[in-house]
């Protein structure tokens, strides 16, 4: 039975943001500062996600999540008809760029209870990588590690016999 080295690449920790996002569709959903929360608001439900990244022009200047919501206008008594981005979005922004891999955006997710990274490269936003993205590469790469073991031990079961 061939036993090829594997490469880096070839490993779910050290595989790159830039192969994860490639295996899906691209877009970055996108708010403004001077937009209101009801619009980001609505924006996010037609889009089914639950994060967006605030730009101004093309640089990054915070995010907004439902956890935003959440806390800075329901919890805070606001009405999202007159509360702007800006006063609720999040400033301090944790990014990775395409380099990045897979098992060091777990950490940072962890390491500041976020659930969304904005990858940036060249000052742009290019995507942006969710727990859930992890998750679901995790389960394709454990998927095809159980299904090589047990061709494997198929293999050696046939052999023996």
């Amino acid at each position: 039975m061939d036993h090829a080295m594997k490469t880096p690449e070839e490993l779910l920790p050290y595989r790159t943001i830039k192969q994860i996002l490639a295996a899906r569709p691209g877009g970055v959903h996108v708010a403004s500062q001077t937009d209101t929360a009801l619009s980001a608001l609505k924006a996010m439900a037609e889009k089914y996600v639950g994060f967006l990244v605030v730009l101004e022009g093309q640089k990054l200047v915070g995010v907004l999540s439902e956890r935003d919501f959440g806390r800075k206008v329901v919890l805070a008594g606001r009405t999202v008809e007159d509360t702007l981005v800006s006063d609720i979005m999040t400033r301090e922004v944790v990014t990775v760029t395409p380099a990045d891999r897979f098992g060091d955006c777990l950490q940072l997710m962890e390491r500041h209870g976020i659930r969304h990274l904005p990858v940036v490269e060249g000052g742009r936003v290019v995507g942006v990588v969710s727990g859930r993205d992890l998750m679901r590469e995790a389960i394709g790469h454990y998927r095809k590690v159980i299904k090589e073991l047990e061709l494997e031990r198929m293999t050696i079961f046939n052999s023996a016999a």
